[in-house]
């Protein structure tokens, strides 16, 4: 029912019939590119490829297969990267990273699709190839969906839910037909969300089992040496099968590619120094300001750039656990986050660097913040609205500011009596429940600057009778209790782009409260999110998708599910000067698949 409302608003914007395949398909409106591109407009179109990189990353490896839940955070990067590239598995389709949402060819030369996105059709080059030289086919299509089905971890697993049927179509198509779970994003991504697997060299009966069997893959690298735990090399495929593609010119520039692990971030940051790693992408404001004082540095050696990419904030903060019974009032969750001194830490640990984060989609035109609900929006909400306060809906809503001193006791004091409207009080210097039970939890950290935040905000709770503990963990078992959710709070960031949607299913729709390994690290089940992620998945005009992305926004916000931090504005990256880049930035700020090695130019 709830479909077909959503069916029936949207109908008068519906477009003519796409009857003939396209080189690509944008999310809203059309590809920015035609159909005669020769390669995106933020490469280098001219770049020698040759050379070497060395990047560096904190934590360890034990598998090559991310998408089954033993390998979800423990894979060697690189096989399935969109920070790295996709150097092993590819997509049918590949990301503009200068469009909101917009895919063009890769595996698939063309797509084909009707107004209402009922079905989509995949066309496959048919150059595309595996690393041992036979087609990719629509068959490996098929049985790839077929086998993340059965076995693969979320979201990859729930698909086929919104297919009716999968067929191949002549020589090298693939249709999906959807049902009534499918929405105006599920083309999409399926386009470039989901990875092709050869059915040839997969054994379906061992694929969820792990290891670190090197994999067959039709991407442009292949593993040229494993080091388990400390080192993958990846050396890129002289016969890589799309190296000519528009969508690939200028990218995939190295001969070689090395991913070393560290055990922490000091000693990551200590191997960049020496030059044994290329590149450090910096988040610390401290640190980016005080700690380039070394000679390669100083005689320039060493590049310091700030990007300054078109996207909203997205949202860093200590997550509250609402499975757990102490945070399942509104009341408690939002007491916790008045109580917390923003402005405190952010001088003693930050230098005043960063910016409060007021909403998830701060900073753009999809968010609330900023932004009065129109009556589109209030339309939307529905009776939804009333349990938004008045300056939630006036988009004037901020969190709590206090003096900066650790201890403000203004804020402090609204703190206790949203307590005690939830039935708490403080007695004998401790903040007990009716049963005079403490309030106390845990917070689990995976880094030192996860800790120091915590230990800031440990001070301040103490002042009002509160207990939080602090467990910082190694990799593997931080990764193994986020994915089963066994944690009081935990410290997470939500990056928001221009076109939010399905991935939002994942983080914050009901359907993922329990599912294992889902990034509902909140635990949400709320149905009022689910109407909203729903409209903004299934809105076709701009003007009713924004209204559906700052409904979300405000209810998200209302809900206080987490403790928002802070957002930096920009993309701080040290580089080697023999690390070279494009000129032009994209939308999403830089792009490490478009650098090369400058000593090769």
């Amino acid at each position: 029912m709830r479909r077909l409302l959503f069916t029936l608003l949207l109908l008068p914007f519906a477009s003519a019939t796409t009857a003939q395949p396209m080189h690509g398909i944008a999310m809203h409106g059309e590809p920015a590119l035609a159909a005669d591109y020769t390669h995106f407009l933020y490469v280098n179109p001219d770049v020698k490829k040759g050379g070497k990189v060395n990047y560096g990353v904190v934590g360890t490896y034990d598998a090559l297969n991310p998408f089954v839940l033993k390998g979800m955070r423990t894979t060697a990067r690189g096989v399935w990267d969109p920070e790295f590239g996709n150097l092993l598995y590819e997509p049918l389709m590949t990301r503009s990273a200068d469009e909101p949402f917009t895919l063009y060819g890769l595996l698939a030369e063309t797509v084909e699709w009707d107004a209402d996105r009922t079905y989509v059709q995949f066309n496959l080059n048919p150059e595309a190839r595996w690393h041992d030289g036979k087609p990719v086919t629509p068959e490996d299509v098929i049985f790839t969906f077929e086998l993340l089905r059965d076995k693969g971890r979320p979201p990859f697993n729930g698909r086929l839910n919104a297919v009716a049927s999968m067929e191949k179509v002549g020589e090298h198509g693939i249709k999906f037909t959807f049902n009534e779970k499918a929405n105006r994003e599920t083309p999409l991504i399926f386009a470039n969300s989901t990875p092709i697997l050869p059915k040839h060299a997969v054994d379906p009966e061992t694929f969820d089992q792990g290891g670190l069997a090197i994999p067959v893959g039709s991407g442009p690298y292949r593993i040229k040496e494993l080091k388990p735990g400390e080192k993958v090399t990846w050396a890129r495929d002289p016969d890589y099968w799309g190296k000519d593609l528009p969508s690939k010119v200028g990218i995939d520039n190295y001969d070689e590619i090395s991913v070393t692990y560290f055990l922490q971030e000091a000693t990551l940051f200590e191997a960049f120094k020496k030059g044994e790693i290329d590149i450090y992408p910096d988040g610390d404001s401290n640190h980016w300001q005080r700690a380039y004082n070394f000679p390669a540095a100083e005689n320039g050696d060493v590049v310091k750039e700030a990007f300054k990419p078109g996207l909203p904030s997205g949202m860093l903060g200590f997550v509250f656990n609402t499975r757990r019974t102490i945070f399942s009032d509104v009341k408690v969750r939002e007491a916790i986050s008045t109580a917390f001194d923003f402005e405190a830490m952010n001088k003693t640990l930050f230098g005043n660097a960063f910016t409060r984060t007021q909403s998830y989609w701060q900073n753009s035109a999809l968010g609330a913040f900023g932004n009065a609900a129109d009556e589109r929006e209030l339309a939307l909400l529905g009776p939804a609205k009333e349990k938004l306060s008045p300056e939630i809906l006036a988009g004037t809503y901020t969190q709590s500011a206090t003096d900066g001193s650790g201890g403000d006791r203004k804020a402090l004091g609204m703190a206790v009596r949203l307590f005690q409207e939830a039935g708490y009080k403080i007695q004998g210097g401790k903040m007990i429940d009716a049963a005079g039970k403490p309030f106390a939890f845990e917070v689990m950290t995976q880094n030192e600057g996860q800790e120091k935040m915590a230990i800031a905000f440990q001070r301040t709770l103490k002042l009002i009778g509160i207990d939080m503990a602090i467990r910082t963990v190694d990799d593997a078992q931080y990764q193994a209790r986020s994915n089963s959710f066994d944690y009081d709070m935990i410290i997470k960031s939500y990056t928001s782009s221009l076109s939010p949607g399905a991935e939002q299913v994942n983080r914050w729709a009901s359907e993922a409260k329990d599912a294992q390994g889902s990034f509902n690290y909140a635990g949400v089940a709320d149905q009022d999110i689910d109407r909203m992620i729903e409209a903004l998945l299934q809105a076709r005009d701009p003007a009713d998708f924004q209204a559906a992305v700052r409904a979300y926004d405000r209810l998200l916000v209302a809900g206080h599910y987490l403790v928002p931090l802070y957002h930096i504005g920009e993309q701080w990256v040290a580089r080697w000067k023999h690390i070279g880049r494009p000129d032009a930035a994209p939308l999403y700020g830089y792009q490490r698949s478009t650098w090369f090695d400058a000593r090769v130019q």
